[in-house]
């Protein structure tokens, strides 16, 4: 498996305005971007870190995966995401060696990467998030 970098930490947060008062006006990074991305009922601020970025995700209904999870565990890192060349190998790999997947094939994005998701009990309780980026 070759794992190219961490493409993104992504950090649930109930407050995007807030939370940026930190991230952005006391770290000082750029906030690139800020948009509502439906498929995720969230609203997700993208703060690049050198090749990486940090993301930070606001759930904008109650009854998504993401607001359940900051219901339960309040806010704070939802996941760790490693950007690899061949998911499809990565994800044969991890099974191989016993790794407990979320999604048993990959799902894509609407721009058009794949990614799918490593079950935090295979991963000393880190949510790990696999990317391989279009092209």
């Amino acid at each position: 498996m070759q794992i190219k970098k961490i493409n993104h930490a992504a950090i649930v947060v109930d407050n995007i305005d807030r939370a940026l008062e930190f991230w952005r006006d006391a770290l000082g990074l750029e906030l690139a971007e800020l948009r509502e991305v439906p498929a995720e009922a969230a609203r997700v601020a993208f703060l690049p870190v050198g090749d990486s970025e940090i993301e930070l995700v606001q759930p904008v209904t109650t009854d998504s995966g993401m607001a359940k999870f900051l219901e339960k565990r309040g806010a704070g890192l939802h996941h760790i995401c490693l950007e690899v060349a061949d998911i499809e190998a990565a994800m044969e790999q991890l099974k191989a060696r016993g790794a407990r997947l979320i999604n048993e094939k990959p799902l894509t994005g609407a721009d058009g990467r794949r990614y799918a998701f490593i079950h935090p009990q295979s991963a000393t309780g880190v949510l790990v998030e696999l990317y391989e980026t279009a092209g």
